[in-house]
């Protein structure tokens, strides 16, 4: 039979073990999906790139939020824009930028679905590109 302290650790464990498992995990929806799904305003595109990268184009549909500024806190004005009563798509150039904006916003209630693919993935997918500035 297994003591308290034994018990308590154990369910400390699995606590811990629990919230890492339900951290965000890469989205392996197609895009075409995704793009079908923010047409229909069911989900929103966040293109968490800097805004230098921005400027050198970027999917018609997204809104930036790069990650630099997430780090600092949502603001209000990004608060409003990004809505919690739908799935927020989240993108960079390679996926490792989005992992990580998707745990913090995750943490801050939002549905949130990291995705891998980069810009040349979503416009080969049918998204409208807009051009550099």
């Amino acid at each position: 039979m297994k003591n308290h302290k034994q018990v308590t650790l154990m369910s400390i464990i699995s606590v811990v073990f629990t919230g890492l498992a339900t951290a965000a995990e890469f989205s392996i929806e197609p895009l075409t999906e995704i793009k079908a799904k923010i047409e229909r305003k069911e989900a929103v595109l966040v293109d968490v790139r800097e805004k230098a990268e921005w400027k050198e184009g970027h999917v018609d549909a997204a809104i930036l939020l790069p990650i630099s500024v997430l780090r600092k806190g949502l603001s209000e004005e990004d608060s409003k824009a990004l809505p919690k009563d739908k799935v927020l798509y989240i993108h960079c150039a390679v996926g490792m930028r989005a992992m990580s904006a998707a745990k913090i916003l995750e943490k801050l209630g939002y549905t949130v679905r990291p995705l891998k693919p980069g810009l040349d993935d979503f416009v080969n997918a049918g998204f409208p590109k807009v051009k550099p500035e």
